[in-house]
């Protein structure tokens, strides 16, 4: 791991570097026809308001934000009825939301510093569950959860409807 790497909270400074990587993401999964992120979301009160829960992280490398996470302890009511299949377990769980990380620093591990970091910050609570859910057509995300110890346990339904593939980690 690179000396100069910090995860840490994001602070409303962080905003504009945020949204850059956001709508990178966007352009991203718009390129790859990923039907997800479209209609202005996450948007920049969507970015404040993990900032305002202290929810939103960042990763940067000597000084540069390079990558973005949200990690929630909230639960999640869309995570209430899973389709075609189960969850692992009930366990309370940590919700990982809104990864990205910068166009030029893809491909690095980024995203799987950004897993051990938040592992960590399950662990530091004592929970043992970790949940995320993503487009089907999503193949980065589907890969990274692979790589980093995700089971696929089945189907989720966003607030409109959108279909969501949904995984879980134990730790």
């Amino acid at each position: 791991e690179d000396e100069y790497m910090e995860f840490r909270r994001s602070t409303l400074a962080d905003v504009d570097d945020i949204m850059k990587i956001i709508k990178q993401a966007q352009e991203y999964l718009k390129s790859q026809q990923v039907m997800q992120w479209l209609n202005n979301y996450p948007n920049i009160q969507v970015v404040e308001q993990d900032i305002k829960e202290q929810n939103g992280y960042v990763i940067e490398d000597d000084g540069d934000v390079i990558g973005t996470v949200t990690l929630s302890f909230d639960g999640e009511s869309t995570y209430d009825k899973i389709y075609e299949g189960k969850w692992l377990s009930d366990l309370p769980y940590g919700v990982v939301h809104r990864i990205a990380i910068h166009e030029e620093h893809k491909g690095k591990g980024i995203s799987s510093i950004i897993m051990d970091n938040i592992v960590k910050m399950c662990h530091d609570r004592s929970i043992k569950s970790i949940r995320v859910d993503t487009h089907e057509a999503n193949k980065s995300m589907k890969k990274l959860l692979q790589k980093t110890g995700f089971k696929y346990c089945g189907i989720i339904y966003l607030l409109d409807g959108s279909k969501r593939l949904a995984y879980e980690r134990l730790i």
